[in-house]
């Protein structure tokens, strides 16, 4: 024990060294074309139902050709490109560093901003309001403009790094990430560390995870028998559904008093919200109003935290949430919206990187985070799902971070936004933070540590 931390001590010590010299201040003139880029990435509509791939893959390759980063599109499902740049690093037999985002976003509401959310017009204060600004068109554009910076600046990576733009992680993930990570092409990148997205600060600290919660996308149907409107009788399929609501409320409440008295974090609770409810009867102006129906169904976004129990919880759904006994049925599919990711990773073990000192790469990160002058909140589990989730299915450390501080999270929100002052700022942390993980030497064969991690 006491060689290994010695080693580890040496190691961080060199990594340090290799990363001392302050990044030199861009220009004016260079952060103006920052922030333009990061516009015309903004303005892009990558937007689902019908996310435009074509004009993001278009884009993205135009900046890695100006950087000189190797470039592959890989098609694992048609229409559905990932997006893969390489700077290679001096010892390529050294395990990489992933940067990792996506490129689609949730709809907006235009009626509802108060600019237009693909505009990318940014306001008196220097905001940037569109969709997409902090979820996360904002990380993918910091990685490559970080690497911007450190190759003007002369800075030769020991490990390669890798940067991926991928698709669909706004519906799952699973015809992009989930492709991605069961690929060979994947598997050949020897990935020792994944980065990917965070979430929003509103105070001057950062935040970072290193868990998070595994969505569960269920539907649960009632079924009874029709009849007139004006009849009452047990057992219909509203009456079924009904009680089911009302369980499934209680179950909620109780677990947000948890998070309202401070006793758990959000990430650290299951969450359940309803978000479509589907019954009656159509008709061309409406609904039938005199017939009760034959069915009703509810779908309900369910996320688990990495230290739930997922048997018991399967079984809570069945027994109280949609049980047999009230004619009721539940599902899910691996489809949008009904989906059903495990909670622990494919070897059984729980599914979460450690932030202690077990993890060098943990020490990098956080000595990197103080180098920039920057301060970390406590480590958290992410309240809802991010693509890092397939990295850490697979045994690799992944950190969730987006440099945004003193900025309202407003991901999936009305006029999201991002000041410029924290996507330079952010930048700039990129920039160490990407030479400390490169040049941090470690093991030459990291997958020892997955088991380890």
């Amino acid at each position: 024990m006491t060689i290994f931390l010695l080693s580890l001590f040496v190691l961080l010590a060199a990594s340090a060294a290799a990363g001392s010299s302050p990044p030199e201040p861009p220009t004016a003139q260079e952060d103006a074309a920052a922030l333009d880029r990061f516009k015309r990435y903004l303005q892009i509509p990558s937007v689902h139902p019908n996310p435009d791939y074509s004009a993001t893959t278009d884009f993205l390759l135009a900046i890695a050709g100006e950087l000189g980063l190797a470039s592959r599109v890989l098609e694992f499902v048609p229409g559905k490109p990932v997006l893969l740049f390489t700077w290679q690093g001096s010892d390529p037999s050294l395990p990489s560093l992933l940067l990792n985002s996506h490129v689609d976003v949730v709809p907006a509401e235009p009626s509802k901003w108060s600019s237009p959310p693909f505009a990318a017009a940014e306001d008196s204060r220097g905001n940037v309001l569109a969709r997409g600004s902090q979820d996360m068109k904002c990380v993918g554009l910091q990685y490559l403009e970080a690497i911007r910076r450190l190759k003007r600046a002369g800075f030769k990576p020991p490990r390669s790094v890798h940067v991926s733009f991928l698709p669909d992680e706004e519906i799952g993930g699973n015809d992009g990430a989930g492709q991605f990570t069961g690929s060979k092409e994947f598997q050949d990148l020897n990935v020792g560390l994944a980065l990917d997205e965070g979430l929003a600060s509103e105070g001057d600290e950062y935040r970072v995870f290193y868990a998070e919660r595994s969505p569960w996308w269920l539907a649960v149907k009632a079924m009874g028998r029709p009849g007139h409107g004006s009849k009452l009788f047990d057992n219909s399929a509203m009456e079924n559904l009904g009680k089911s609501l009302e369980i499934v409320s209680k179950f909620r409440a109780a677990q947000f008093d948890l998070v309202k008295a401070g006793i758990a974090a959000e990430g650290e609770v299951v969450s359940v919200n309803p978000v479509f409810l589907k019954a009656g009867t159509p008709t061309p102006t409406g609904f039938v109003m005199n017939l009760q129906p034959s069915e009703a169904e509810a779908g309900f976004d369910v996320r688990m935290p990495p230290f739930a129990d997922p048997v018991a919880m399967e079984k809570r759904i069945a027994e109280e949430w949609a049980p047999a006994s009230r004619n009721m049925t539940y599902e899910f599919r691996l489809v949008q919206f009904k989906q059903k990711t495990p909670v622990k990773r494919r070897d059984g073990s729980l599914n979460y990187t450690p932030v202690d000192d077990s993890n060098p790469w943990w020490s990098v990160f956080k000595e990197a985070i103080s180098k920039s002058n920057q301060r970390l909140a406590k480590p958290e589990v992410f309240p809802a799902a991010t693509d890092a989730r397939y990295f850490r299915d697979l045994g690799i450390p992944a950190f969730g971070f987006s440099p945004m501080a003193n900025t309202p999270i407003l991901l999936h929100d009305h006029n999201e936004f991002l000041s410029s002052r924290e996507y330079f700022k952010g930048i700039e942390v990129y920039q160490i933070l990407l030479n400390s993980l490169a040049s941090f030497v470690g093991s030459k064969d990291d997958t020892t540590s997955h088991s380890e991690l």
